[in-house]
């Protein structure tokens, strides 16, 4: 069982930028893929990005290619969201998701654990 504690959220300016971390807890977190979703009111949850267990291979939506990044750190258990240059359309809630049951890591149902969300606003 892994329990997940997103942190980091707040009211950014657009073209801002924002750090996001996701505390585990269980032993096995080390083993497992790490990923980072949003939704946004009225929308469906989508995926943002995806790290390996070790930190080696990471895969991100292409809306968010080259000003999110995502890491991780396997000593304090916990997975990074480096949110940069952020649009007022990209405030959501964003969640943290551990453990890929299959593929494609896309899917929100191909992921077993889940956080609560952390809030994550952008003014004009």
């Amino acid at each position: 069982q892994v329990q997940l504690l997103e942190s980091g959220g707040g009211l950014v300016q657009a073209g801002g930028s924002l750090r996001l971390s996701c505390a585990a807890s269980g032993r096995t977190f080390s083993s497992y893929n790490m990923g980072w979703f949003r939704q946004a009111p009225g929308k469906e949850r989508e995926f943002v990005a995806r790290i390996s267990w070790n930190g080696g291979s990471t895969y991100y939506a292409d809306s968010v290619k080259g000003r999110f990044t995502i890491s991780r750190d396997n000593a304090r258990m916990t997975v990074y969201l480096q949110l940069n240059s952020l649009k007022p359309e990209e405030a959501a809630v964003y969640y943290c998701a551990a453990r890929v049951l299959r593929t494609p890591v896309t899917v929100t149902t191909n992921w077993e654990y889940w956080g609560q969300g952390t809030q994550v606003t952008v003014s004009l």
